[in-house]
C-alpha cells in the first residue's frame, strides 16, 4: 500500500509498482441488470497511481441502486488512502456487497475486500497482505514523523484484518511484516475469504501483472498470460496512463 505526496526523488518499489502495471489497468466499469450490479476493479488503486480512481468509484457506487453489488477485483495493489475512501463508500452503501477475487488482491486491493460483506476467491488466485509504503524527503525529524504514520497505518490495516479473520493481531502484524502471500484455500482457511470458487473449462479473465516491486510475489502469479486487447479505447487509455506516469517520473527526479 502507499501514501500519496509530493516526490522529489526516485521511488523505486512504489514508481515501480504503478510504472510496470499501467498498460494493464482498466477503467472502472459498473454493470446493472434487474436487481444486481457489477463493478469491475482491474488495475492500480488509486487515481494517480492508476486508473481505479476512488471518486469515480464513489460515484458509481452511489449511482447503484440494487440489492447486491458484485466487486470483480484483479489488482496489484496502489494507493492505502484511495482504497480507505473506496472501503467507506462500500460499507454506506444500502446493498450487500460481494468481493470476488478473480485473478490477485493484493496490497491496497486485499483492504477493499475486508469492508465487503462477504468475500469470494476464485481457486488460482492469490491474496497479499505486507506492510505499508511510502516515500518520505527531509531530515531525521521528518523521518521520524514518517515513520510513525507508517505504523499508525499498518496498526489500523492489522485491525481490518483481525475484526474480519478472528485471528490473534500478533499473527496478522507478523504476515504483515513478512508480506505474506496466501493462495486462495489459505485465504479462506485464515478468515480473510469466506469461500473458494472452482474455475473449470473456462479461461479465468485476469490481466499480468508484474509483481517485481513485492519481495515475495509466487511465480505463478507474477507470470501469468493473457491476450493483449489491441481495441481503440483501450490504447486511449494507456496513452492516458503513460501521460500520468511520465509527469511522475519529471517530478520524482
Amino acid at each position: 500500500m502507499t501514501l500519496k505526496g509530493t516526490l522529489t526523488m526516485p521511488i523505486p518499489k512504489l514508481l515501480q509498482l504503478a510504472k510496470n502495471n499501467a498498460s494493464q489497468s482498466k477503467p472502472i466499469r459498473a454493470d446493472t441488470e434487474g436487481k444486481e450490479a457489477t463493478i469491475y476493479l482491474h488495475g492500480v488503486i488509486g487515481g494517480w497511481w492508476g486508473d481505479i480512481d476512488e471518486t469515480m468509484f464513489a460515484q458509481a457506487m452511489a449511482g447503484i441502486d440494487a440489492d447486491v453489488i458484485h466487486l470483480r477485483i484483479d489488482s496489484p495493489g496502489g494507493d492505502v488512502f484511495a482504497a480507505r475512501s473506496m472501503m467507506t463508500a462500500i460499507a454506506q452503501h444500502k446493498a450487500t456487497v460481494i468481493a470476488h477475487v478473480d485473478g490477485l488482491a493484493a496490497s491496497a486491493a486485499t483492504g477493499i475486500c475486508m469492508a465487503c460483506d462477504e468475500v469470494e476467491i476464485s481457486q488460482g488466485a492469490g491474496f497479499m497482505i505486507h506492510n505499508a509504503w511510502t516515500v518520505a524527503v527531509g531530515n531525521k525529524a521528518d523521518m521520524t514523523k514518517t515513520g510513525e504514520l507508517l505504523a499508525k497505518i499498518d496498526t489500523g490495516l492489522a485491525g481490518d484484518y483481525t475484526r474480519r479473520t478472528g485471528k490473534d493481531e500478533a499473527q496478522i502484524v507478523q504476515w504483515m511484516d513478512e508480506e505474506t502471500w496466501f493462495t486462495a484455500d489459505e485465504a479462506k482457511e485464515h478468515g480473510f475469504a469466506d469461500r473458494v470458487v472452482e474455475v473449470v473449462g473456462k479461461k479465468k479473465a485476469s490481466a499480468t501483472w508484474d509483481l517485481s516491486a513485492y519481495d515475495n510475489a509466487p511465480a505463478a502469479l507474477a507470470n501469468r498470460k493473457t491476450e493483449p486487447d489491441d481495441g481503440a479505447a483501450a490504447a486511449a487509455h494507456k496513452a492516458n496512463l503513460s501521460r500520468r506516469l511520465a509527469l511522475l517520473e519529471r517530478s520524482a527526479a
